[in-house]
């Protein structure tokens, strides 16, 4: 089986995948030196940062940002799950310091979400061996994450769930045995579903937490009528001008992400 297969598999069935060793120390480090110098207010009551749409948000920061845009270890995993033709949708960064409390656990579609009154896997559904999943979240892990330290928390398998979240998980996840903190060091990127129930532990590492968040679409729906707009002054490549075109049918409107490449 190879790499691909078991990514296949693994995300299929947990909803979520971390990928270790994507970005490299030094390229971590370059990150965050970006991020220091935006002299950032110490984390508090908001955790977010640089967020699009509406502008390029952290985007205009520098071209390491960009780069991440289309990296090569997750667009052959965002194709098999958003197929050849995505869009970029929103961005925005996380950060925390110890002490900072757990947010509420949540999903975006399926029978936890807002849209709960939806038909059993209208957004989560499996025909001829191909998966239709609206949108999926690219997470770049710029420090240690983990069961130690706190971060992305989730419910592996409950992209698939056909019933609502029980409300004594709900209020107190940190006793849930089903809920866990996958381990993401510095470097990794997890990707995960909109449709799995997902949440951000309480944060215990003596360390902050950096993290940047891209989440893609397929190209013909989206998540508000704003727009994430391309950096000024960052030359981008033909593939990454692709992600920031408005929605559109995939082939007849929007081109395939990977002709470009």
């Amino acid at each position: 089986m190879s790499d691909l297969q078991l990514q296949q598999y693994l995300f299929d069935v947990q909803g979520y995948l971390v990928i270790e060793n994507v970005l490299s120390p030094a390229e971590v480090a370059a990150l965050n030196q970006h991020i220091d110098e935006q002299q950032l207010p110490t984390p508090g009551k908001r955790q977010r940062f640089g967020s699009a749409p509406d502008g390029p948000g952290f985007l205009q920061w520098g071209k390491p940002f960009c780069d991440l845009l289309d990296h090569a270890k997750i667009m052959s995993i965002l194709q098999f799950r958003l197929g050849d033709c995505f869009r970029l949708d929103r961005i925005y960064g996380m950060y925390m310091r110890k002490g900072m409390q757990r947010g509420g656990l949540h999903a975006d579609y399926g029978a936890t979400s807002p849209t709960a009154k939806a038909k059993p896997g209208e957004y989560y559904s499996f025909r001829d061996n191909e998966i239709h999943n609206g949108f999926v979240v690219v997470t770049w892990n710029l420090a240690d994450t983990g069961p130690a330290h706190g971060g992305f928390c989730c419910i592996p398998g409950s992209h698939k769930s056909n019933f609502k979240l029980p409300q004594q998980i709900s209020d107190a996840p940190e006793n849930a045995a089903c809920v866990i903190i996958p381990n993401a060091p510095a470097g990794s990127a997890i990707l995960f579903t909109e449709a799995l129930t997902h949440g951000t532990a309480a944060w215990n590492g003596n360390h902050q937490r950096r993290a940047l968040l891209y989440k893609y679409c397929v190209s013909h729906i989206a998540w508000t009528s704003r727009r994430v707009t391309p950096p000024v002054d960052i030359e981008l490549t033909e593939r990454q001008k692709l992600l920031f075109r408005e929605p559109a049918d995939p082939y007849r409107h929007f081109p395939s992400l990977f002709d470009a490449a």
